[in-house]
């Protein structure tokens, strides 16, 4: 069952709010609310501020929230243009305009494209080359000069 913190929470993210917004929106019923008894709501149940969220709140909020959106009887506005109005006073996250959208290119473009057999001209098996190390210094292969006896007595 949603208690009515979830509620609200659920109203807030669907109407994109800010906690002034809701201020200003409980004032349209004449009930008034400081930001900080507002934000103890939205906190995590397990926090020491936290507030559950009275019916009379919810109920205020809802009562104004319908004013805000449909106005009055002398006053009528449309719930849509009110909805835009929110979504263009949300303020742009810095930096989203100048950096472009990452998107990963495949390593062999050939052999990503679906509509086309890859070509014929490379091998299809991978080139199987030791690791070569710089100045001619190769290295031995430790692992080969080895033996296990997986526990077995020498002279067995």
């Amino acid at each position: 069952m949603m208690t009515n913190n979830d509620i609200f929470k659920k109203l807030r993210v669907a109407l994109m709010l800010r906690d002034d917004q809701i201020i200003e929106i409980l004032e349209l019923v004449d009930f008034r609310i400081t930001k900080s008894e507002l934000g103890a709501f939205f906190r995590d149940e397990k926090h020491e501020n936290y507030m559950e969220c009275g019916d009379q709140v919810l109920r205020n909020f809802l009562n104004a929230l319908v004013i805000h959106l449909r106005g009055t009887k002398e006053n009528p506005k449309y719930p849509n243009d009110v909805l835009a109005k929110h979504k263009a006073q949300i303020p742009s996250k810095e930096g989203s305009k100048e950096r472009p959208e990452f998107k990963a290119k495949p390593r062999d473009e050939e052999k990503s494209r679906g509509d086309e057999a890859p070509s014929k001209s490379r091998p299809a098996t991978k080139n199987t080359k030791k690791k070569e190390y710089p100045k001619g210094n190769s290295k031995p292969q430790v692992v080969e000069k080895v033996k296990f006896n997986f526990g077995k007595n020498k002279k067995s």
